[in-house]
């Protein structure tokens, strides 16, 4: 006698938080269905989707969203469950009696830019097939850095038109600002925008997170008043005692210890602005634009050399990638893994959030830019790399002369240096051993 397998696919992703700009949710799921990849690549917008058909299961996700699974066995045959997040997968499990088979590690992350393809044939189902449906040419571009900046520059607003477009006519909208370059951009590009399709500028505003003499609020005063636009600034104050990154774990579900202490200044910010605009929604930010222009102090990080940096596609944004020792299934890589820092409290207080660096049409931009002769391998020319372009760009695109202020990470922005210490473990290892005492 032959045991048939009934499958199950437990779906707990909300189709109504998919912001599908040129498609309905159904379309992009026939798309993820019967391919071609490049179908899916054709998706514009914001997404995470399971598609099904008979045992075949196919996940994708774009980048500034999360999108789990975990396959849990039953007597009648495996189940697959879906989620954003790891605590409604073992919410479900519980609920079905299933909690004994969980841990934390046997969930999986669907990689950014991949359909992740599981049959559901029974025990043992077979390892996931992945295909990419996002490859970006690397060095096609010339090396005239203005022309870089404007074309980067013109596929960010093209991306920001298309959202703005997209919103309830009137609603406000707030971009989380430090005066850096990357939320420097996104804010004067919005601003751009909403003046080029006839719409009010002052629905924008721009939150600034001030905890404590945090030197953020400075250099978004710099940023603004030189080109007459202080008037939207609008400071967000936050007692340091309120920092709290236990807290930032289980919002996160994750404990590297940068994306905790990211994450933190941004539950504080999105706290602050719910507490004074109950009703707001929609929040810009400038994450990815880091990764898009490899601007990260390669000194810091001890497996990283500007000759990695360069010359492996994507590698902010991906990490290692799918096949290498270094990828983690349960995680991810790179900005793939990390972008919950934004999504996940932007999530918790009930905004609906849009990082436009992470559009394919935008990075595709950034990884044509021949790095590698801009820069002969050196370090010093990568860091300045993105102010130029990044300024050039905005100046082409909206006119404005953008002031380009050294990097600084949001964590170290928004809080003085002594505060910071105070409130932050040093050790990663303490935000590990509490993320897996959140299961235990």
């Amino acid at each position: 006698m032959n045991l048939q397998y009934v499958e199950q696919v437990v779906d707990l992703t909300d189709p109504g938080a998919n912001r599908l700009l040129n498609l309905t949710v159904e379309e992009a799921r026939e798309r993820i269905l019967h391919g071609p990849a490049t179908a899916v690549r054709d998706i514009e917008g914001s997404f995470a989707l399971v598609a099904k058909e008979g045992k075949i299961v196919r996940l994708a996700r774009s980048l500034d969203r999360p999108l789990r699974y975990f396959l849990a066995k039953r007597h009648e045959g495996p189940a697959l469950v879906v989620a954003h997040r790891i605590d409604a997968i073992l919410g479900w499990l519980r609920q079905q009696g299933f909690a004994a088979q969980f841990h934390p590690a046997y969930t999986r992350m669907v990689p950014a830019h991949y359909v992740v393809q599981i049959q559901l044939v029974g025990c043992p189902d077979p390892d996931p097939v992945y295909e990419r449906f996002f490859t970006p040419a690397r060095n096609a571009f010339s090396t005239d850095t203005t022309s870089l900046g404007e074309n980067y520059i013109r596929a960010l607003a093209r991306e920001i038109e298309q959202w703005i477009g997209s919103l309830p006519p009137g609603d406000s909208i707030g971009v989380a600002f430090s005066g850096g370059i990357d939320s420097g951009a996104v804010f004067l590009v919005a601003y751009h925008c909403l003046l080029k399709m006839g719409l009010d500028p002052a629905r924008l505003k721009a939150f600034t997170l001030a905890v404590g003499e945090g030197p953020d609020l400075a250099q978004a005063r710099a940023f603004l008043e030189p080109l007459g636009l202080g008037m939207f600034l609008e400071p967000i104050a936050v007692d340091p005692a309120t920092l709290n990154p236990n807290e930032t774990i289980g919002i996160v579900e994750d404990y590297k210890q940068l994306d905790i202490e990211s994450a933190t200044m941004a539950l504080a910010l999105c706290r602050g602005i719910r507490a004074r605009y109950p009703d707001w929604r929609w929040l810009l930010d400038g994450d990815g634009g880091d990764e898009n222009l490899k601007d990260y102090p390669i000194e810091e990080n001890p497996e990283l050399t500007i000759r990695s940096v360069v010359n492996n596609r994507m590698l902010y944004q991906e990490g290692w990638g799918l096949g290498t020792i270094k990828h983690s299934l349960t995680y991810s890589g790179g900005l793939s893994r990390s972008y919950t820092r934004t999504y996940a409290p932007a999530r918790h207080y009930q905004f609906e959030g849009f990082s436009p660096f992470t559009r394919p049409n935008v990075i595709e931009q950034a990884e044509g830019i021949p790095f590698i002769a801009l820069t002969d391998y050196n370090v010093e020319r990568l860091y300045e790399l993105k102010g130029e372009i990044v300024a050039a760009g905005v100046k082409a695109v909206t006119g404005l002369d953008m002031p380009v202020f050294p990097k600084r990470r949001f964590q170290h922005g928004a809080v003085p240096a002594e505060q910071f210490r105070h409130r932050f473990s040093p050790r990663e290892a303490e935000y590990r051993r509490q993320f897996l005492s959140l299961y235990s």
